[in-house]
């Protein structure tokens, strides 16, 4: 009898047998692994440090993306779009604006959003992204940024995904050194009035609210919320990714966009400001990261259990257990790391070096464990019914986005050494 049949099977062994033919000569049946369980990677006990409602909330959106997203998402990431279907029930998690106080957002602890993020990447790395979006940038923009009243304004329907948000910091021609963004606001009366293009914006194509960044007359970067319909600003779908398809990134035009004076988020004075939000953001992304490990190595291993050559289950080969084991080596390590930066920045410790470094590290680490994970599911890791080949693809746009490897290095460089090496200049100049 084929394991796929009858009642009394154990679930976690219907998923996988060898692929020899049965007695009818057929193969047998060969699905997609079932994603094991947060103590398959929780190695040291850090669970035990949460509390009852950390833990709940982290289960209640595990069970989440388990149940609504991991089900539906491959077809939509197959034809680049975004499931719009989501949003509605994402909105019933009430985790939008994560750790943004009042003005119907959550205010979790800089912890407790991490390990939601991490929850939500390890289901799918665009809607982790679309969140983080978002919650992480654009409603932490004006969150952090903007006067009570324009949070008033702008937070209670975001917190409730009736209204999306997005950031447009990159543009075209600049990207790492974006602090050179050439889009520009002019002020006219009442209203200023926004000229430039921005690129790889998020959410931009359908976003009520897009946090567009231009340089004022004074020569100083703010920050300016425009709304959908404004005349002038046209947002078009980036075609062609092979990572993250589901987002809608987007090439933003702004022709003499004019945006109310009140909107200009009030708290802006200096590209330093913006660099706040882009703190919270980085520091999102590097749980992203460990969301996405996390679910290669729980693949990797669920096949090794069930999946069986020469007779044998492939974890009982000894190569295949040293790299499961390096697997969770490396998710151990990063979850470590995570746990105390995020307790640092509770303390109200900020750093951005610290933050630098984690998501230098976890991305590296969370490609390497993706890869081989692909490699030990052979042919069936190219196929998306797995689900590790599109988690694998879209690693690579989350190692370059909020700042590739090598400016994390450079910014952690920077701190240790005392020497700018973004653009070196040699003594006496």
């Amino acid at each position: 009898m084929k394991a796929t049949q009858g009642t009394a099977a154990d679930p976690a062994q219907t998923v996988l047998n060898n692929a020899l033919p049965d007695g009818d000569g057929e193969p047998s049946g060969v699905e997609p692994p079932v994603l094991g369980g947060p103590e398959q990677t929780d190695y040291y006990l850090l669970d035990n440090l949460l509390t009852d409602e950390q833990r709940a909330l982290r289960k209640k959106v595990r069970a989440f993306m388990d149940a609504e997203v991991t089900p539906i998402i491959n077809p939509y990431w197959e034809r680049g779009e975004f499931p719009f279907e989501l949003v509605p029930k994402l909105a019933q998690l009430d985790i939008a604006g994560f750790q943004i106080s009042g003005h119907g957002s959550p205010g979790m602890s800089n912890l407790t959003a991490g390990l939601v993020i991490l929850e939500l990447a390890r289901g799918d790395l665009s809607i982790s992204t679309f969140m983080g979006v978002h919650s992480a940038l654009a409603m932490m923009s004006v969150g952090l940024l903007g006067s009570e009243e324009q949070k008033q304004r702008f937070l209670p329907p975001m917190a409730r995904l009736e209204k999306i948000g997005a950031f447009g910091l990159t543009e075209p021609a600049h990207g790492t050194d974006v602090v050179n963004l050439e889009a520009t606001a002019r002020r006219d009366g009442d209203c200023y009035v926004l000229n430039g293009h921005k690129r790889w914006i998020g959410n931009a194509t359908f976003a009520d609210y897009v946090i567009i960044w231009a340089r004022g007359d004074d020569g100083h970067v703010g920050g300016y919320v425009v709304e959908k319909g404004t005349p002038g600003f046209d947002a078009r779908v980036i075609t062609g990714k092979t990572a993250l398809r589901c987002v809608q990134n987007a090439q933003i035009s702004l022709t003499d966009v004019r945006v109310p004076a009140e909107q200009r988020l009030a708290h802006v004075n200096t590209f330093r400001d913006t660099e706040k939000v882009l703190l919270a953001s980085r520091f999102c992304v590097a749980w992203e990261s460990i969301g996405a490990a996390v679910a290669g190595y729980e693949t990797a291993l669920a096949y090794a259990r069930q999946r069986k050559q020469f007779g044998m289950p492939l974890a009982a080969f000894q190569l295949v257990q040293y790299r499961l084991s390096r697997m969770l080596a490396d998710i151990t390590d990063m979850l470590c790391m995570q746990f105390r930066l995020s307790q640092l920045l509770d303390q109200g410790e900020y750093s951005m070096p610290r933050v630098a470094l984690a998501k230098m590290h976890h991305t590296e680490r969370a490609r390497a464990i993706l890869a081989d994970a692909r490699d030990m599911l052979g042919g069936n890791g190219i196929l998306l019914d797995y689900h590790v080949a599109r988690h694998l693809c879209d690693i690579e746009a989350i190692d370059t986005y909020e700042g590739t490897d090598t400016v994390q290095a450079l910014i952690v460089g920077r701190d240790i050494t005392g020497h700018n090496a973004f653009v070196p200049v040699a003594p006496g100049h």
